[in-house]
């Protein structure tokens, strides 16, 4: 299972991923625990933004991120 997402405080967001009792129907609560395998930094929430975009909505940019990492 894959999830793709940005954050400018990523520890904070992963462990409010693994432990989020608030919202046990959400993606996040029902495929946990997570476990962090890659990460992007970039320099602007905008950079970020689209590089998600695209990982979510252009199946080729996915494909080519998951074979990098696996």
């Amino acid at each position: 299972m894959f999830y793709v997402g940005f954050t400018s405080d990523l520890k904070r967001r992963f462990e409010e991923h693994n432990s989020n009792k608030n919202n046990k129907s959400s993606f996040t609560f029902k495929n946990r625990p997570w476990k962090l395998v890659y990460y992007e930094a970039y320099s602007s929430k905008g950079k970020a933004m689209d590089r998600e975009r695209k990982l979510k909505h252009h199946g080729n940019s996915f494909g080519i991120l998951k074979k990098r990492i696996m």
